[in-house]
């Protein structure tokens, strides 16, 4: 009984340890990142030429990625190859799907 309730314990002096690094961690980058260069504000509420430090806290979108018609691996688009409105991983791939006979000539 005794080695379940240490157990018990264990886990929750485990989980306060966690959250309290994270919270730490959390303060850390926040004082660093948010208040660092532009004062307590921040780059949030106000708006203004702020130089480089406005564009880091702008979060980076991933680029979309296509199928390809092809092979069916996904590529980023702007490496893409659309030919007739059908978007291929690269050149070859859209010069060998061009080449494959359709409709009647395909038996």
């Amino acid at each position: 009984m005794r080695q379940i309730f240490l157990l018990i314990l264990l886990f929750i002096v485990g989980q306060w340890l966690v959250k309290a690094l994270r919270r730490h961690d959390a303060q850390a980058s926040q004082r660093t990142g948010g208040a660092g260069a532009n004062g307590a504000a921040g780059a949030k509420g106000q708006s203004g030429a702020r130089g480089p430090a406005s564009a880091q806290a702008q979060p980076q979108l991933a680029e979309p990625m296509i199928r390809c018609a092809e092979c069916g691996v996904h590529a980023p688009k702007s490496d893409s190859v659309v030919v007739a409105g059908q978007p291929f991983c690269s050149a070859a791939h859209a010069q060998r799907h061009g080449a494959h006979p359709t409709g009647r000539d395909a038996r």
